[in-house]
């Protein structure tokens, strides 16, 4: 039996080969003829509707920039928010369109295009809200208090950043369960401010805070930019479609999409003044 040790500038070369074959290039999505997305089902971020179309400013934004690059067809999947990058590492789906947070930690398993969005914290409550919370320091400071947030939502990282300990954090599975969890056996439920807006709606056990005050993280008020995330060996087409979305930021038909969705003009146009660059190294 005759066996080849391979060594040295070999096994590099054999291993880029191997990176480069598993790499999804546009070229190839443009040859299938459709691109294979994610939503978390979340309402105003990314979801789908009745009729199995999507909606939300991730989706929207998403649909038009594909249309920029020479694809037509996107084929979408709807998973809970913490298999959003799982779920495109195991090849699932080609790319996120969940306006998830772009922060250093999820930047070491995915790439992310330029931020999308912008947006600030919020807490959903029982109707009067009885504890009086106008912040998440509120919760640290009653440890007999119970939170939720979604599972693998970097909320609980500013909840934990002032102060608000393990013990008082209930994890539920995805954004849908937040009413009867907060009905039931919660003080409050942290999420973006625009998730929380749309849970409160025509609510009559429940009611959004306000005014509320965003966490200090680091001496600063803590803001989330959503962005796209890709798989980092599928750089070709993350840039070809970075590159459009950048000029699709500068378009009115963009800012049209997200004023749609309840965001203010500041967090359009704060979303423009973060690079992601910067956010993955946690400025």
């Amino acid at each position: 039996m005759h066996i080849t040790k391979i060594t040295g500038l070999s096994t590099v070369v054999l291993i880029a080969s191997i990176t480069s074959a598993a790499a999804l290039t546009l070229e190839e999505v443009k040859e299938q003829g459709y691109i294979r997305a994610a939503t978390a089902n979340e309402v105003p971020y990314s979801y789908m509707q009745p009729d199995g179309t999507s909606a939300g400013i991730g989706p929207d934004v998403a649909n038009a920039v594909l249309k920029k690059i020479g694809i037509e067809e996107v084929n979408w999947t709807v998973t809970p928010f913490g298999t959003l990058i799982p779920g495109l590492k195991a090849r699932r789906f080609d790319f996120a369109a969940a306006e998830q947070n772009i922060s250093p930690e999820r930047c070491k398993q995915v790439s992310f295009t330029e931020p999308n969005s912008s947006y600030g914290e919020g807490l959903l409550v029982k109707k009067g809200n009885p504890k009086g919370l106008t912040t998440y320091a509120d919760i640290a400071k009653d440890p007999s208090l119970k939170v939720a947030v979604v599972s693998g939502a970097n909320n609980v990282d500013f909840l934990r950043a002032v102060g608000v300990k393990d013990d008082q954090i209930v994890f539920i599975p995805a954004n849908a369960d937040a009413i009867p969890t907060v009905e039931s056996r919660v003080d409050a439920y942290a999420a973006t401010e625009l998730t929380v807006s749309e849970l409160a709606k025509d609510q009559t056990n429940v009611e959004q805070v306000a005014p509320f005050e965003d966490p200090i993280v680091n001496d600063a008020p803590v803001r989330n930019y959503g962005g796209f995330a890709f798989r980092p060996e599928d750089a070709e087409l993350r840039d070809a479609f970075n590159a459009a979305l950048v000029e699709f930021r500068k378009t009115d038909e963009y800012k049209a999409i997200l004023a749609k969705y309840g965001v203010s003009e500041a967090s359009i146009a704060a979303a423009a003044e973060k690079n992601v660059a910067d956010l993955c190294a946690g400025k």
